[in-house]
């Protein structure tokens, strides 16, 4: 009944499989291999014409939009709701999936690509790269992975997202002072939905980011600590995959405290 075209270290498709484990449901996966662009094959793109991942299959009908993806799960399956019953703490839940998808996403795009995404473009040629590049549907995607793919980290849009990173996590440390879970006592989409963004920085060993916001390392911590994240997200990080990601964080590291000090 529930399929999933993902790919282990996407963000939105990690934040999907979080609220399905948190819903206890099964669920068949398709791996889509992004950094060989099967997502604009268009096969899939009949699926999704975003081209991008996740895609939820429900009894043979598309869910497209990740944010959305887990509304519609959380509405089909309320026995166990993730969304706050009070309109206000509905309405703050709702402010930060609206954050994340317009903000924080494009954000961890521009730091996260460069380092695994981009390595594999540049083995392709000048017009293969190109012909992939001009596939991808929409035009501010599109130009950004362009910027990333000639510039790397050093592209405007890397001290943008470190800008967007740390203002989320202030955002965020001001919450949770107020109370356990991001939008109230209790856990919710909002916190299904910003553990993957911080899954970007754990692997990448970039965890000073949040140093001096001790509220967001306890709430991260937290997340881990679920069996629906571990079973949704650490299980796909073997200590070998994490040593890997932390040795190409390193290096990217230096880029991104650069830009982090510039802020002060």
């Amino acid at each position: 009944m529930i399929e999933l075209y993902t790919h282990p270290m996407s963000p939105c498709a990690q934040k999907v499989r979080i609220l399905l484990a948190e819903k206890n449901l099964q669920w068949t996966s398709h791996h889509v291999d992004l950094a060989q662009k099967e997502n604009l094959k268009p096969e899939y793109l009949k699926l999704n014409p975003l081209g991008v991942v996740p895609t939820l299959v429900h009894n043979g009908k598309p869910v497209i939009e990740s944010s959305i993806i887990c509304e519609y799960l959380d509405d089909s399956y309320p026995e166990h709701s993730l969304t706050p019953e009070d309109p206000y703490l509905r309405s703050k839940m709702r402010f930060w999936l609206k954050h994340i998808d317009v903000k924080l996403h494009p954000s961890c795009g521009a730091l996260q690509w460069p380092i695994v995404m981009r390595p594999a473009m540049l083995q392709k040629s000048p017009e293969e790269q190109q012909r992939l590049l001009d596939m991808v549907p929409e035009k501010p995607r599109r130009e950004r992975q362009k910027r990333l793919v000639k510039m790397g980290l050093e592209a405007p849009d890397v001290i943008d997202a470190v800008r967007t990173y740390r203002k989320t996590i202030l955002d965020m440390e001001e919450a949770l002072k107020q109370h356990e879970w991001v939008v109230g006592d209790e856990f919710s989409l909002a916190d299904v939905c910003l553990a993957p963004y911080f899954q970007t920085i754990y692997q990448f060993g970039w965890q000073d980011i949040y140093q001096d916001c001790p509220h967001v390392a306890v709430w991260f911590q937290k997340c881990m600590d679920r069996t629906s994240y571990q079973q949704a997200v650490t299980s796909d990080f073997s200590p070998e995959t994490l040593t890997d990601l932390r040795a190409k964080g390193e290096p990217a590291w230096e880029v991104v405290s650069r830009y982090l000090k510039e802020m002060k």
